[in-house]
Formats: structure tokens, sequence, C-alpha cells
């Protein structure tokens, strides 16, 4: 990179602000991805948008990202100002510049600005404009590279709703009026040299009308509202834990609430490799597969409902606690789920576990062979046990033979008929693909489903991929070699 790029990355900007700088910002985002998904190549991920912070002028709005970004240093995040977006002046209106409401919707080129925000969020880089206050243009532009987290503010940035169509979170700053105007009133005296009149007068013609008729009643869109801007670091504090939050969430996550998928470290995506490995031997397959299944059964049971407990300790203390949910079982999907039942078991002792057999062959489509439930099943919540979720394609599929989301969706099926509430199954399973998910997800709302890793897709034979191949032969030692 030339020392003119780098000093235009990094020069200081009221426009554009740039936090976890990279040296190569544009190939190093090809390379990003969630922990959670597998490393195939898959196009850019899209960013957490924050387009909000919206306020009137003067409130704080730019303290308040400034603060966001502080504490976000460890991820790449670019702050978009609204006021790069004022339209150039024409000579016309440059002669009776006193007269021109600046705080107006008119004022601002939204077009430009939507798809400048456009690109940014489909990763790709922008010119964003740098407006000039002294020859009131748009002279020059700024390179802006994509990033983890796009935060655009503004007076307006609520006003338009395509605009407010591209947030992920709206944040309005609620500052006092009284506060907003001594902000102004020193800014403008200080820094650009007005005389207290002129800026009451600009005030009470322009600020304040427009703070009333365009400003304000866009309050009702946030998802967030904070008193006092800058000075509430409990409501930035919290803001900041749920952009982390949505960062490290695979992007499924963001559709379906009552998918989870386990959060990923060095070590889980170690023993990832080792199944997926073709070379892999059956003794060592069996046993990382036993590691992750562990993992996501203790996820599972996470999920489960529970209740407030007091013990008293060793020492006499009162030490309160939690009860484990007792009212529980297991269901296996025969054969791969088997896999699963050793986990379930060293993690809750005695627990019933139940058996499914769903038929995978023929040209008929799917048919209910063999269940074993205990009586009480719909008393129960469910660990719904099956390894892979796959195509998840409804039950008249003409690939009967690769249909492991079939047979969770027709597993799902039969224990609602058996009595069991949506709300009480857990689906538990160490890869799933988008498709299955998406199917399963759709029908079945209030069914939780807990996984490892999210896959690529499904490729035109409609396997998983990148996949770890037939897991019920891998595990179980029956593959054909």
């Amino acid at each position: 990179m030339s020392y003119n790029s780098m000093k235009d990355l990094t020069e200081a900007s009221s426009r554009v602000h740039f936090s976890g700088l990279h040296i190569n910002m544009e190939t190093q985002n090809t390379q990003i991805e969630q922990a959670s998904t597998s490393m195939t190549g898959k196009p850019h991920k899209q960013p957490f948008v924050i387009a909000g912070v919206a306020g009137g002028a003067s409130s704080g709005k730019k303290t308040v990202g400034d603060m966001i970004i502080d504490q976000l240093h460890d991820q790449r995040v670019v702050l978009v100002n609204q006021d790069s977006f004022y339209h150039s002046l024409t000579p016309e209106e440059l002669s009776k510049v006193h007269d021109y409401n600046f705080d107006h919707p008119d004022a601002f080129d939204t077009e430009k600005l939507l798809s400048s925000m456009e690109m940014l969020k489909h990763g790709k880089s922008v010119d964003i404009p740098k407006y000039d206050f002294k020859t009131y243009k748009n002279s020059i532009s700024r390179r802006v590279n994509p990033s983890d987290v796009i935060i655009l503010e503004g007076i307006l940035v609520f006003h338009d709703p395509r605009v407010r169509d591209m947030m992920n979170m709206k944040i309005f700053v609620d500052t006092d009026a009284d506060v907003r105007l001594a902000r102004r009133i020193r800014r403008d005296t200080g820094e650009k040299g007005r005389e207290i009149g002129m800026v009451l007068d600009q005030y009470s013609k322009f600020v304040k009308p427009s703070f009333d008729n365009f400003i304000l009643p866009t309050k009702k869109y946030a998802d967030i509202i904070i008193p006092r801007g800058g000075d509430n670091h409990v409501a930035i504090d919290l803001i900041v834990q749920h952009i982390r939050t949505k960062l490290g969430q695979h992007d499924l996550c963001k559709i379906y609430p009552n998918l989870y998928v386990i959060h990923s470290t060095f070590q889980i995506r170690g023993m990832h490799t080792l199944i997926r490995d073709a070379q892999t031997t059956k003794h060592d397959f069996v046993f990382y597969s036993d590691r992750l299944i562990r993992l996501v059964v203790e996820h599972g049971l996470g999920h489960l409902p529970f209740t407030e407990k007091q013990v008293t300790t060793p020492t006499g203390s009162v030490y309160t606690g939690v009860d484990f949910c007792k009212r529980l079982c297991g269901v296996s999907v025969i054969r791969s789920g088997e896999s699963m039942e050793n986990a379930l078991r060293a993690c809750c002792k005695g627990i019933k576990i139940g058996k499914i057999l769903i038929h995978r062959e023929g040209d008929n489509g799917q048919q209910l062979i063999y269940e074993k439930l205990p009586q009480d099943i719909s008393e129960r919540h469910v660990l719904l046990l099956d390894p892979i979720l796959g195509t998840g394609m409804p039950t008249h599929s003409t690939f009967p033979f690769l249909v492991h989301g079939n047979s969770a969706v027709q597993a799902i099926k039969l224990l609602l008929k058996k009595g069991v509430p949506e709300g009480n199954i857990i689906f538990l399973n160490l890869i799933s693909a988008p498709q299955g998910v998406h199917v399963v997800c759709k029908e079945f709302p209030k069914i939780k489903i807990v996984t490892s890793e999210i896959e690529t897709g499904l490729n035109q034979e409609f396997r998983v991929v990148p996949g770890m191949g037939e897991f019920g032969d891998r595990y179980f030692g029956t593959d054909d070699e």
C-alpha cells in the first residue's frame, strides 16, 4: 500500500471513522467469515449495519457513534455521516445561503446515500463525498472499504423508509433542547466564528422547526432511545454487547431466533477438521465425534427450563442455584441418531431414550417403519437426536436416499402427533445445511435447533457440503470399504 493510500485511510475525519485498521482491507475482507461456518470460499458476509444514530443537531450523535467504535476496537467499523450527502448549492442558493435550510430532508442527496450504503452492505468499496461547509460543495470524496459494522449518523437518517429498512438497529439520541442549543451556540461561536445573534436567528428560523416537523417524529422508529447521549454509559455498553452477539452469530441465526450455533473455538474447528477428513480412521472419527456430540448435548440442555433452588454447602453457607429439568427424554432417529445416545446418557443419568426408524429408500418416498417412545412423552421435554440436518425436503421428495432433514421433519410430526408441545422439542445435530434449517424452522417455529456448524449447502447430488460423508457408516464402521 502506498504512503498516500495509508494517509487517506488513517487521516482523522469527522465524516468517516475507521476502527480495527487492516493494512489490506479489501483482501482481508474476503477472508473474514463467521467462526461457526465452514471455510469454503463463501461470498462476502454482510455486515451488521447500525443505520441509526439519529437525533437533533448537537444531541451527541457523533459522540455516541465514537464511543461505540472505541469499544469495538477489535472489529472493523466505519462511521458514515449523513452530512457528507448534502447537495452542492447552486449559485442562486449560494447567494442566499443564510436562508438555506440545512435541516430539511430535501437538503440531502438521499439517492446517493442509499447507493453508497447498499455497496458497503454488499461488501464493495465506495467513494463517500466530503462536504465542504466553506464552499458548500462536494468537491472531494473519500474511499471507504467494507467493514464488519457500519454506523450511519445524522439528524434525518430515520426519515426515508428505504434507509430505515437497511438498518439492523435504530438508535435515537434524546437530549434536552436547552442542552442542544447551548452546545450549538458554543460550537458555532467558538469554531465557526459566528455571532450569537446569527446563531439564535438560524435556530429559531430553521433548526427548531425542522426538529419538531421532521426529526422528532422519527423517534417512534427507534429500537433504542438513549437519554443524555454520550453520558449514558450503560446504554452504550448494552448496545456494544448486542452488536458483539450479532457479529458472532451465523447469518441464519439472525433470521431464525430458534436456531442456536455453539460458539466456535480452535478446539471445535480442529475436531471438525478431523471428522471431515476422509482419511481419518474410524477410531479417531468416533472419538472426536463423541467429543463434539457431548458439547452439542450440553448446549442443548442449557435451553431446558429450570427452577431456583437453595442448598446448604459444607461450610454451612446457603447457595442459591437452579434445579435441573427432570421431565425429559431423548429420541434418536435410527441409525445415525443412536451415535448421540451415549453423550446424552453421560449428561443425564437414567434418561429414557426412545427410537424412531424412517425408511429412506424406494420410489414412494418415506414411511415410518418403527417407533418406540415413552408412554408419557407428551408430558416431557424431548431432545431429538440426528447428527445431520440435510435437505429438509418435503415428504414427497424424489430423493429419498438423501433425506436427513426430511427424517427430522417426519420425526417431529410424529412427536407432535403423540401430543408433545412444539416448544418442548429441542433438535440436536452436529452439522446443518441451510436448506434443512429453512424447512424445519419455517414449519416448526417453536422448536429449537442446536448445532455445532452450519454447512455451505447441498451439491448437485443433494449431499451436504463440505459435509463428512455418511455419518452412520463412518461411526459404526459399516462403510462399503
